[in-house]
């Protein structure tokens, strides 16, 4: 996470609490992050555990109150962190203050509409804090170059979804013509249900063809289903490979070669050699000559 946009208010006091509680590069700011992280899993789990019947009924008052404890103090600690910025709306617009919002917000609106509480699951979102503690925020950029991809390889992949759409509608129309209403082809989207459960090899069985041509059908629906669904596995690995072909590489043509696929940091080309910055001197051609005369 980028601190830099949020910068503490000023008091020597404020500016304390703000590297305690934004910073993670000294004991106790790392202490505080892993102390939250371990505070949010056991409010998790106390949801949780709240789910199940026998435990609800017989610790029911004892979940309401850890529930309403971990509220109360996932509160303070977002007013503590909105009382530390300069200016706390833009902390409140940012990832991570969206989801420390929406991490107190199930509680108190179930004071409203009852069981919203079970909602706070959305508190596992704020472990993504460990990747800032562990130093691996270099993963966060690996996930946001399969974001990347995925983006790009939206349209190819909503182009394949639409032809399945079609596929499917094809194949439940020509079942639901060929079985019986017992066999439970009721309506064209009950053996659509079957078509998509065929299609991609899931199998339930809870509805199956009884007539000899209507298991050819079915037989044809498999084998198309293995036979697509590497289609948009290799649209969205060939953006991968092109996003960090992207990332890594430049479109900086070299002016000596030509050659147009040097990393972002090359200063030489790695063909020929030549210099790659054309707004600024080759360094090598202001460096004095090496005396090669023999000394007598």
């Amino acid at each position: 996470m980028n601190h830099d946009r949020f910068k503490p208010a000023t008091g020597a006091w404020r500016t304390r609490v703000f590297q305690v509680i934004f910073e993670s590069d000294t004991p106790l700011a790392k202490g505080f992050d892993i102390a939250l992280i371990g505070v949010i899993l056991a409010s998790v789990l106390v949801v949780m555990l709240e789910s199940v019947p026998w435990l609800d009924a017989v610790y029911s008052g004892e979940f309401r109150l850890l529930e309403w404890g971990f509220t109360l103090l996932f509160t303070a600690e977002l007013a503590i962190r909105l009382y530390c910025l300069e200016r706390p709306w833009q902390y409140l617009r940012s990832f991570y203050g969206i989801i420390d919002l929406l991490a107190i917000l199930p509680t108190w609106l179930a004071l409203v509409v009852p069981g919203a509480q079970s909602l706070v699951v959305v508190r596992l979102l704020r472990t993504l804090r460990i990747f800032r503690v562990l130093r691996l925020m270099e993963f966060v950029g690996e996930g946001r170059l399969l974001i990347d991809a995925l983006v790009r390889s939206s349209h190819q992949i909503f182009l394949f979804l639409f032809t399945v759409l079609m596929l499917v509608t094809i194949f439940a129309s020509l079942i639901y013509l060929i079985e019986p209403a017992e066999a439970g082809f009721t309506s064209i989207p009950t053996a659509i249900y079957w078509a998509v459960v065929t299609l991609t090899t899931v199998g339930y069985g809870d509805i199956t063809p009884v007539t000899p041509l209507g298991r050819a059908i079915s037989v044809m629906v498999m084998l198309t289903g293995y036979a697509i669904i590497a289609v948009p596995t290799g649209v969205f690995s060939a953006e991968v490979i092109r996003s960090i072909r992207a990332d890594r590489y430049s479109d900086e043509a070299c002016p000596g070669c030509g050659h147009d696929r040097h990393e972002h940091n090359a200063r030489y080309c790695l063909k020929c050699g030549t210099w790659l910055d054309e707004e600024t001197a080759d360094p090598r051609d202001a460096a004095p000559p090496n005396d090669t005369t023999p000394r007598e």
